[in-house]
């Protein structure tokens, strides 16, 4: 596979936020429900007077109520329509776009670079609270209430037992012809000094409902009703746990994509695309 763009053609960067609630998911549904996709690609349309749709490709596909800070995506456009769009394209698609996502920086971007495969790493960020008196009601759409007392420090050790690159078949929603081999970089609590417990989860990439059973398994840890061993042998045990609870949607953020240097962009998308495999296994389809 190549990411060379088609000719006359100007692959663009978006840097872009949005608060999740109200969509179903980044990717465009079948059934026309509301998606940050199909928001950002019909005013796209609208501000260029674009006869067609342009579509966009994505760092990180986000489940319905998750929200994201720092996601990125890129479009190709015609070379005519971005010369003449490109100095006022933030400006009119702030002006167009509902106020739940918001384009934060649109430019050109560097020869190779591929949204989703050139990324080397995402990093999520899952907030919880186990304040007896439930959640600040201004926080109530980003922080989960957890109803029992919670200790970061086994949280942390047993998180300990989970970086690395493992197979997460235990903690992921199988999906027909993708592996489930992940390299989790970063796994670890801390308690803010507002009392929310904030996770940072850090991973070349991540499966479907990754994160979210993850931090699930790690909250039966902290409030005790199971010990630290138990999230990693769940893991080698390498087959969903009825135990382990996929969290819901709105305490999860996109905070950040990684990317390498301009000049390894290329080279990065052709390696992310490779079938991955652990020593000694195998593995169906890629990405």
């Amino acid at each position: 596979m190549s990411d060379e763009v088609e000719p006359g053609f100007v692959r663009v960067r978006l840097d872009l936020s949005y608060d999740g609630r109200d969509f179903h998911g980044w990717a465009k549904q079948a059934r026309g429900q509301r998606t940050v996709q199909g928001d950002i690609e019909d005013a796209l349309r609208t501000v260029t007077r674009s006869e067609r749709t342009y579509e966009l490709t994505v760092a990180g596909r986000t489940d319905a109520g998750v929200h994201a800070r720092g996601q990125v995506a890129h479009v190709d456009l015609p070379e005519e329509l971005w010369a003449e769009h490109r100095d006022k394209l933030l400006r009119r698609l702030a002006g167009r776009l509902a106020h739940d996502v918001r384009i934060r920086r649109v430019a050109e971007a560097p020869a190779g670079f591929n949204a989703r495969f050139s990324a080397v790493w995402r990093r999520y960020a899952y907030r919880v609270t186990d304040d007896p008196g439930g959640v600040d009601p201004l926080l109530r759409g980003h922080v989960l209430w957890h109803d029992w007392p919670l200790d970061a420090d086994a949280m942390n050790a047993a998180a300990e037992r989970l970086t690395g690159e493992h197979d997460f078949a235990a903690y992921c929603k199988r999906r027909e012809g993708a592996t489930t081999i992940r390299t989790l970089q970063e796994l670890r609590w801390e308690r803010l000094a507002s009392g929310v417990l904030e996770a940072t989860v850090k991973a070349d990439a991540f499966c479907h409902n990754m994160v979210r059973s993850l931090v699930g398994a790690l909250l039966f840890v902290g409030d005790g009703h199971r010990p630290v061993e138990w999230p990693g042998k769940v893991l080698a045990a390498g087959v969903r746990d009825s135990a382990v609870h996929v969290v819901r949607p709105h305490g999860l953020t996109l905070e950040e994509v990684g990317y390498p240097a301009d000049e390894l962009l290329a080279a990065r998308s052709l390696e992310a695309r490779n079938k991955r495999t652990l020593p000694g296994g195998s593995a169906a389809g890629c990405c």
